[in-house]
């Protein structure tokens, strides 16, 4: 029985010059693989000045969406000794709430020692432990990254730190689609209420998601506070046809950005400030 051998497509169209040769498109889970692949490269690629591949602490497996309502998150928070988490607590501070890997603080982090402090929120207590190890290892005395529902907690948490809150962050949070999950969102009244109490004028709010309902679920509850003005309005050079920022003012891609532009997708920004 003679075996079926495979032909370059220069040699099959010697062969039969005749025949149209055809390029039949990649089954979507490939094209998903090579997307998946592509976007790695592209993560590494973001972060590689943080040289993390040499100090890797094994890989973290944690749920993608969590409950923030458990009874660990409901219960009243001791806020950080802050004198002992940063070099120099009376800098300003940037949190990131959701800050998943911690990656992109951390980068901002090493990028601005001496100027300016991060603390980084989230859920998951595994990513944080890891992310934690990540900042000692680097030696940045200006990071702190602490399990916590920001939502419920954000007043307590601030409300001893010496310096100025300088940003918020809010970038591609947990969608929870369900209705009966909506609450679960980070942007709530128990938020915004501590962010109008602890942003100074001129802080700053800034906020993307890659589904664009929930970007604009964000971008409602602050348009629709007479607390927060938009630093780019519509019809701003900064902005596209529908009022979203066209660049990131951080000047780095999270992780899940990277990933979902990789994959043919779009992120919705906003930046507000404090009035």
């Amino acid at each position: 029985m003679m075996r079926g051998v495979w032909l370059g497509s220069a040699t099959r169209q010697s062969l039969f010059p005749s025949l149209p040769l055809y390029q039949f498109p990649a089954p979507p889970c490939r094209v998903q693989c090579c997307a998946a692949v592509d976007a790695k490269k592209l993560v590494d690629l973001e972060y590689a000045e943080l040289e993390l591949n040499d100090i890797q602490v094994g890989g973290v497996r944690v749920r993608q969406h969590a409950n923030p309502f458990r009874a660990t998150f409901t219960t009243p928070i001791v806020p950080p000794t802050w004198e002992t988490e940063f070099a120099d607590p009376t800098l300003p501070l940037h949190v990131d709430i959701g800050c998943a890997s911690g990656r992109l603080l951390m980068l901002l982090a090493k990028r601005n020692v001496g100027s300016c402090n991060y603390l980084g929120i989230d859920i998951r207590e595994k990513l944080l432990q890891r992310s934690t190890k990540w900042a000692q290892e680097l030696g940045l005395t200006n990071i702190h990254y602490m399990v916590a529902n920001a939502t419920l907690s954000l007043d307590a948490i601030l409300m001893k730190y010496p310096g100025p809150l300088r940003l918020i962050s809010i970038l591609c949070p947990d969608p929870h689609f369900k209705q009966k999950h909506r609450k679960r969102r980070i942007v709530q009244k128990t938020l915004l209420e501590a962010l109008e109490k602890h942003l100074p004028p001129d802080g700053q709010v800034f906020v993307q998601s890659d589904i664009e309902e929930v970007a604009e679920d964000m971008r409602d509850q602050f348009d629709e506070n007479v607390k927060f003005t938009r630093v780019h309005p519509c019809g701003s050079d900064m902005c596209d046809s529908e009022g979203w920022l066209l660049e990131s003012p951080l000047g780095i891609a999270t992780e899940r950005e990277i990933h979902a532009v990789a994959n043919g997708g779009r992120i919705f920004r906003q930046l507000f400030q404090h009035v």
